[in-house]
């Protein structure tokens, strides 16, 4: 599976437990909490990706930017974006 296949995928899993709640799961806690603490958490793991950027390991870089990355794509699903908009962005500004 490609990287951006496996993004893909948590994308899939995230829609699911959003709109199928299961017990248990963190995906579906946290959105029933709703946009707003979503998005305080996103700003959370945003300042400790910045952090571990400049003050911790490779290894723990990497586990703050996974954070990163799921959070984003949890307050994507919640405000009706998928990773796909992203990606059609991007391209519009690689191709400027």
């Amino acid at each position: 599976m490609s990287s951006i296949e496996f993004l893909k995928t948590l994308e899939a899993t995230i829609d699911e437990r959003v709109i199928s709640p299961k017990d248990g799961s963190y995906t579906s806690s946290l959105a029933e909490e709703g946009i707003m603490k979503v998005s305080k958490k996103l700003g959370e793991e945003a300042v400790e990706v910045a952090l571990a950027a400049v003050a911790e390991s490779t290894e723990r870089l990497t586990e703050e930017s996974a954070d990163l990355i799921y959070h984003l794509l949890v307050v994507l699903r919640l405000r009706g974006l998928k990773l796909e908009n992203i990606i059609s962005e991007l391209e519009k500004r690689h191709n400027k």
